[in-house]
């Protein structure tokens, strides 16, 4: 028996530690979870799609977005506005379908304040030479964009203990395959499921 309410998972951590590309073979093992495109103000990289991969805005798109809170989280990362629109999350989690958010760090911490009962993964390199061999190979910033980025994840990952689960990314099907525990082992959890089984025996006469 699975709870009524969908779970917002939020799957973060540094730059070029790969949650995009794991974030995509866990989608691809299971098709029901729901993925919240982000909006951002970065140019689209290449392969990336509008509407797919994030929503592509202007500076400007964002700021009023901001003003309006239509976003649970944003952050401005490298130069760029990051966000998360609200109400694409609660409309998803009230169908009974769990979201999940890949997004920074600072992101995720915002989040956490607006939805408290969220459930929160920091992906992990093997390690920090690892990390930063895969933002230099990534080829899509110049070496003051790398310094930047590998500055930033030193201060992102001294913020691991705000999440509840650490996942090593050293391969992308291993990982997937702990993150797919954590979600079913969250939806066993008694709290969430105590109150359909309750109801249940309210039905039954005894």
């Amino acid at each position: 028996m699975r709870d009524e309410k969908g779970i917002l998972f939020i799957l973060s951590g540094p730059s070029g530690v790969g949650k995009g590309t794991v974030r995509k073979a866990l989608f691809d093992q299971d098709p029901d979870l729901a993925y919240s495109i982000s909006v951002t103000t970065r140019d689209p990289r290449e392969g990336e799609e509008d509407g797919v991969d994030y929503f592509f805005k202007t500076k400007e798109d964002v700021q009023q977005m901001i003003e309006r809170n239509e976003l649970i989280e944003y952050a401005e990362y490298v130069g760029n506005y990051y966000g998360t629109p609200k109400a694409y999350v609660e409309q998803t989690l009230e169908q009974g379908r769990d979201v999940f958010l890949e997004i920074e760090v600072q992101g995720a911490l915002q989040v956490k304040e607006n939805f408290p009962e969220g459930v929160f993964i920091f992906l992990f390199p093997p390690s920090l030479e690892e990390l930063k061999n895969r933002i230099i190979t990534r080829g899509t910033e110049d070496e003051g964009v790398v310094r930047n980025r590998l500055s930033e994840a030193k201060k992102e990952i001294e913020m691991m203990d705000a999440y509840d689960y650490v996942v090593v990314n050293d391969d992308v099907h291993a990982a997937v395959r702990r993150i797919e525990s954590i979600v079913e082992s969250e939806h066993l959890k008694r709290e969430r499921i105590a109150s359909q089984y309750k109801k249940a025996l309210g039905s039954v006469d005894l």
